[in-house]
C-alpha cells in the first residue's frame, strides 16, 4: 500500500497540492483520537441533507420515508460490518462511550447487588472504567481490574481465571487499548465470562477501525464503536447488542420516537432497537458512518492491518535507536495496532508534542484517558504516535527526525 488514498481526502490533499497555510506540510500522527474523514464521506451527508432530508421513522410522506430508508440502510450497513446476525442489533448512539453507558444504565444497574463484581482491564480508556464505578457505588458491587504485564500488555491466562470468578455477573474489556496498542484476547475472555454466568462487553473503538470484527465470532454480548475513529463523522457511533438481552433492557434515555404508546399515567416501548434512540435522530452521521465503513471495506482490513504493522514497525526500529528514547509497552510492530508511545529522558510529554508541532507534526500527548493505567505503569503522561492507512514512510522518517532533536531542543548537551 502506498499514499493512494491520500487524493481521498480533502484535509490532505489541500496539504499536499496546495500546502495551506493552516496545515502547512502537518503530518498527521494522532488517529487513535480521531480519523480524518475522506470526500465520500462527507459527500454522502451532503447528500442526504441536500435531497432527503426529513425526519426520518415519523412521517407518512415519501421525503420522510426516504430519509427512513436512509437510515435503516446505515444500520443494516454497520451489522453486516461486524457481522451482528440481525440489523436490529445495532443501535446508534453518539459515541462508544455512550453506548458503554446505555449498557451500564440500562443493564448493570438492574442486575447488579451487593457482593456482584465487575472485571476489567487496567488498560481501560476512561469510558470504560468511570461507567462501571458509577454502577458499584448504587449497588454495592466490586469493580475488579486484571492487570497486564508491564512490559508487553499481555494479560495471562492466569490472571484471567483469577479475576473472572463466581462473583462477577459483567466482564468489560478494551479490544485494542489506546495507549499499549495491544490487542486483547477476547474470545478467550468472553469465553471465561460466559463460564462464569457474565456477560460480556467488548470496547471496540480502536479496534473496528484497524481490523476485522465479528461479533459473533467473539461471542460478545455488547460492542461499541465511534464512527469517527474510522473516517466517519463525530456524533455518531454504535451499539451491538445481542437481541435477547436488548429486549430485557430498559431505555437509557426516553422520549421521541422510542415509545410505543403514551398515557397520562405510563408508556410502553417501541421494539428494539427503537426503543433506545430517543428524539430526533442523528441521520445524517449515521449515513456518514455508513459511508465510511464501505469505504474501509474498499480498502480492506487486511491491508489496513498489514500497513499499520510497516509504519509501526519503522517507528519503533527508529525510536530504539535514538538516546534517552523509552517505548512503552510491546517492541513487535504486529502487536501495536498502529500506535506507538513512548517518553524521553527529561523532557516531558506535553513538550514533545509541543517541539513537534512546531515541526508541523500532530501527536498526543498525557494520560490518554487511561490513568489507571499509566500509575500502573508508573508513568504520569506519555506521547503517542498514531499511524493509519493514509500515512507514510516518508512521514515516519520525518518524526523519526526530528524525535532525534528533541533532547537537544530542550537544552541538554548529549
Amino acid at each position: 500500500m502506498n499514499n493512494k488514498y491520500r487524493k481521498d481526502f480533502p484535509f490532505f490533499k489541500a496539504i499536499d497540492e496546495h500546502n495551506s497555510k493552516e496545515n502547512k506540510d502537518l503530518i498527521y500522527f494522532d488517529t487513535a483520537a480521531t480519523a480524518q474523514r475522506p470526500f465520500i464521506v462527507l459527500n454522502a451527508m451532503t447528500h442526504f441533507y441536500a435531497t432527503e432530508n426529513a425526519n426520518p421513522l415519523r412521517g407518512l410522506y415519501s421525503l420522510s420515508e426516504r430519509a427512513t430508508v436512509a437510515y435503516e440502510n446505515a444500520r443494516k450497513t454497520t451489522a453486516e460490518f461486524i457481522n451482528a446476525k440481525e440489523n436490529e442489533e445495532i443501535v446508534f448512539t453518539r459515541n462508544a462511550s455512550e453506548s458503554l453507558n446505555l449498557v451500564a444504565y440500562s443493564w448493570g444497574l438492574n442486575h447488579l447487588k451487593q457482593g456482584d463484581e465487575i472485571c476489567v482491564t487496567i488498560m481501560e480508556h476512561h469510558s470504560n472504567i468511570v461507567p462501571w464505578q458509577m454502577v458499584c457505588q448504587k449497588t454495592g458491587a466490586k469493580l475488579v481490574f486484571m492487570e497486564c504485564d508491564k512490559q508487553t500488555g499481555i494479560i495471562s491466562d492466569q490472571e484471567i481465571a483469577d479475576k473472572i470468578t463466581p462473583r462477577t455477573k459483567i466482564v468489560s474489556v478494551v479490544h485494542v487499548s489506546n495507549v499499549l496498542g495491544v490487542t486483547n484476547p477476547v474470545k478467550k475472555i468472553g469465553q471465561a465470562a460466559h463460564a462464569q454466568g457474565a456477560i460480556f462487553i467488548v470496547d471496540g473503538a480502536q479496534s473496528a477501525p484497524h481490523m476485522k470484527v465479528d461479533v459473533q465470532e467473539i461471542d460478545a454480548d455488547f460492542f461499541a464503536m465511534s464512527g469517527h475513529k474510522l473516517c466517519g463523522p463525530m456524533g455518531i457511533g454504535a451499539l451491538y447488542g445481542k437481541r435477547e438481552l436488548l429486549e430485557q433492557m430498559d431505555p437509557f434515555l426516553r422520549g421521541g420516537e422510542m415509545i410505543e404508546y403514551v398515557t397520562r399515567e405510563t408508556a410502553t416501548w417501541a421494539e428494539v432497537p427503537h426503543k433506545f434512540e430517543a428524539g430526533t435522530v442523528s441521520a445524517g452521521d449515521a449515513v456518514g458512518m455508513a459511508a465510511a465503513i464501505r469505504y474501509i471495506e474498499s480498502i480492506g482490513l487486511n491491508n489496513i492491518e498489514e500497513h499499520d504493522k510497516i509504519l509501526a514497525q519503522r517507528m519503533i526500529a527508529g525510536l530504539k535507536n535514538i538516546p534517552h528514547v523509552n517505548l512503552i509497552g510491546s517492541d513487535d510492530a504486529s502487536k501495536r495496532c498502529g500506535i506507538v508511545t513512548f517518553t524521553i529522558d527529561g523532557v516531558h510529554p506535553h513538550d514533545i508534542a509541543s517541539l513537534l508541532s512546531e515541526e508541523h507534526i500532530a501527536i498526543r500527548a498525557g494520560h490518554h484517558c487511561a490513568q489507571p493505567l499509566g500509575q500502573y505503569l508508573g508513568q504520569t503522561a506519555t506521547a503517542r504516535a498514531s499511524l493509519y492507512f493514509y500515512n507514510t514512510e516518508e512521514e515516519v522518517d520525518t518524526f523519526l527526525e526530528k524525535a532525534a532533536k528533541l533532547r537537544e531542543w530542550s537544552g541538554y548537551k548529549d
